[in-house]
């Protein structure tokens, strides 16, 4: 199959290198680091992530039922993003069968279909935009050559319709043609069809998965079950940076229901008959931990100040400095994110049950092969003989990325020799959480005589985000030296300005920080699309021709433009506050796929209301508007929470709040009334969609805000003073 020699994206490059690549640049080129930093995160900022799976067969990818239906066995997980449709569309349209014919599932790991890069990153659609479509066309010539066999007919002559294949009179349904068959032939991968051609792509198709979630179907990890399965609950601790030393159990073993107490050198748990008996036994432990300082809010943000970490150059154009030292006329501004929870709402868990030669484990996870591997070698299995189940994710947000809790049940079940389910608490699931790093930006300008930016720096200070993630090989850590997650969305944009550059500040913060929906992006964009309004109002310019003025005139500042124009037309673009309404404006390109927003704001007894926002983004072809459309405005809102309201604080050593409700987040009263989508497709293939739209929305309503009360919000959750 074609498929077999796909190129080596760069991104795949970056990721998986390795000791190979990587390794040979580490040697090789050390003295010149910082150079190749900068080329690997040009990379890194503009690259597609490939699918990194099995598309050598299609039999692992589709199976044919007995009713004639399709069901396509995904790689890629359902976390309500709609990739499942998406899926669907592609797939149907190559195999020449009907969308009332496609079943979509979750390849489970025993299956060998597995995408070692996982869930994330916005890619579902866009990787596997070409392996699946060939895979399709594929399994449809192998059941054109095995209903040629059967019908004794030439394959020229037949024509295929809704999963039937005809042959003058004759004809024969797929689920007939694969009945019996065991040895298949694969052929080269066939032409796949032209757009035009296309019945289902590019169409507003309903969700694949709606009836189920709409009748409650048991779909998500926690519905999960099997006979005879316990239950287990696992000691967590509650300050941040705490080492477990040990436990003392003697009470917890004398409580109803227990049926075994679990100790391992890194986490003790409880095994019982039920939920409430493992909860309850669990509370009379005496676990020993040990915590290095009792840390306090102010005492992270001392730590994530710019200047504090490391420095890494991550872009350079021109000689910023030689204008931003000691200059007159120097514009700098200094903005901050807090800690951020992921609040998803179905909690970590997993249901495991490990027999003498075998684990099957159910449970909602991002990283299906990186919990089989890890699993497997906690257990001292070969990654063959665990199978992960993966079911749909309750929210993922990059949550789900993190997995221990699946050692953590198939360790206790092969304790008991018992399926075992265990579940995080809502109070273990907020302490204990990978959080959104907070960071701490400081931007510098100078502006030119005709008013446009003659010289910008943007220095951004976070915890890790990719770094210490198993997603990430540590040996490129030392490569990169800036973490990637971290500056997503932190480089300038702007390629017009003739002197630029972007300084990523790494910082090790004490409690764990990883990967949160657009990782960087939120933060970063913030920052920088509002330094960038400050200086067009000193400029005395309107923000959007002034952003216009300078976009480089290439393929993906074309795109940037495009979405920027197209955004102000919709929204009706004016500078002007009127009727006690002002618009902010912003933009960014994430993944490769450009956003902008217009925003429409008031003050409402002292507090920020948004009316509507108006987007404008260019993903690509969209294989469904509709889903498109809906992801927008779900970011939106993701964004305006976690923009105007969420925010985590420590006390005492802990991370604050543990529940719902003092943990704000954005309400039904908080949501615009109106969210108006514009779809551009400026590029011939499927780009990122889930998480662009989180970019332009802090600094859009903040750009607003100024407009309106001249106060510059500089901080998230953003506040009026």
């Amino acid at each position: 199959m074609a498929t077999n020699k796909k190129r080596i994206s760069r991104r795949r490059f970056l990721v998986r290198g390795g000791l190979g690549t990587i390794g040979i640049l580490a040697v090789g080129t050390y003295l010149f680091r910082s150079n190749i930093r900068r080329g690997l995160a040009g990379i890194a900022n503009t690259a597609d992530t490939p699918f990194m799976g099995n598309t050598k067969t299609p039999i692992i990818w589709f199976e044919v039922t007995k009713n004639n239906d399709l069901i396509l066995h995904s790689p890629k997980v359902e976390m309500g993003q709609g990739t499942f449709t998406s899926l669907a569309q592609m797939a149907a349209d190559e195999l020449e069968v009907s969308m009332e014919q496609m079943r979509v599932v979750h390849a489970n790991s025993s299956s060998g279909n597995i995408d070692s890069f996982a869930t994330g990153g916005s890619t579902s659609v866009s990787a596997l935009w070409v392996p699946l479509r060939e895979l399709a066309a594929t399994m449809r010539e192998m059941i054109k050559t095995e209903a040629a066999k059967k019908m004794k007919a030439s394959v020229t002559d037949l024509e295929i319709s809704n999963g039937i294949v005809t042959a003058g009179s004759a004809s024969m349904t797929y689920a007939d043609i694969v009945q019996g068959v065991d040895d298949w032939d694969i052929p080269d991968t066939p032409p796949l069809k032209e757009l035009k051609d296309y019945k289902f792509i590019g169409k507003p198709i309903p969700r694949v998965d709606l009836k189920d979630k709409v009748f409650g179907a048991p779909l998500f990890g926690m519905d999960a079950s099997m006979p005879g399965m316990l239950y287990g609950a696992v000691v967590r601790p509650s300050t941040i940076g705490a080492t477990f030393l040990g436990a003392d159990t003697t009470k917890a073993e004398q409580m109803p229901g227990v049926v075994k107490i679990i100790k391992e050198t890194d986490f003790v748990g409880v095994v019982a008959n039920s939920q409430i008996e493992a909860e309850n036994a669990k509370k009379k432990i005496k676990a020993h931990w040990k915590a290095d300082k009792n840390w306090q809010t102010a005492d992270i943000e001392e730590l994530i100040a710019v200047g504090k970490g490391e420095a890494f150059v991550i872009q350079k154009e021109g000689g910023p400095n030689d204008f931003l030292e000691d200059a007159t006329g120097l514009i700098q501004s200094e903005f901050k994110s807090p800690i951020g929870a992921h609040a998803q709402l179905e909690p970590n868990g997993a249901l495991a049950f490990v027999e003498e030669n075998k684990a099957t484990i159910y449970m909602s996870t991002q990283v299906v092969s990186i919990t089989r591997d890890e699993i497997a070698d906690r257990l001292g299995f070969d990654n063959e003989q665990v199978n992960i189940v993966p079911t749909f994710l309750g929210g993922g947000f990059g949550r789900r990325l993190h997995t221990p809790n699946g050692i953590q049940a198939a360790v206790m079940s092969k304790a008991v020799g018992k399926p075992v389910k265990c579940f995080f608490t809502r109070k273990e699931e907020f302490q204990n959480d990978t959080f959104r790093p907070p960071t701490h930006h400081i931007l510098k300008a100078t502006l030119a005589e005709n008013g446009l930016i003659e010289a910008i720096e943007h220095n951004v200070s976070s915890g890790d985000v990719a770094f210490g993630s198993p997603m990430v090989p540590s040996i490129a850590e030392p490569i990169l030296g800036a973490d990637l997650g971290a500056w997503r969305g932190g480089m300038i944009q702007y390629g017009a300005i003739p002197n630029y550059q972007a300084i990523s500040w790494r910082v090790k913060l004490p409690f764990a920080t990883s990967w949160w929906r657009s990782l960087g992006l939120l933060a970063n964009t913030f920052a920088i699309e509002s330094f960038i309004d400050e200086l067009a109002v000193k400029a005395k310019k309107d923000p959007v021709e002034f952003r216009l003025a300078q976009i480089q005139d290439d393929d993906r500042g074309h795109r940037l433009k495009e979405v920027i124009k197209a955004a102000a037309k919709k929204a009706g673009w004016t500078n002007k506050v009127i009727n006690e309404r002002a618009m902010g404006f912003a933009a960014s390109t994430d993944a490769n796929t450009p956003c902008a927003q217009v925003v429409e704001v008031s003050i409402v007894d002292k507090e920020i209301k948004v009316h509507k926002v108006t987007c404008a983004m260019d993903p690509g072809i969209a294989v469904n508007p509709d889903q498109v459309r809906a992801q927008c405005e779900g970011a939106i809102i993701m964004g305006m929470s976690a923009s105007m309201h969420e925010q985590m604080f420590v006390e005492d050593g802990q991370l604050q709040p543990t529940i719902y409700g003092p943990y704000q987040m954005a309400l039904m009263k908080h949501a615009p009334k109106e969210i108006d989508v514009v779809l551009l497709q400026n590029s011939d293939v499927p780009g990122a969609v889930g998480e662009p739209p989180l970019g332009p929305i802090a600094a859009a309503v903040a750009n607003a805000v100024f407009k309106l009360t001249g106060q510059r919000l500089r901080e998230m959750p953003l506040k009026l003073a």
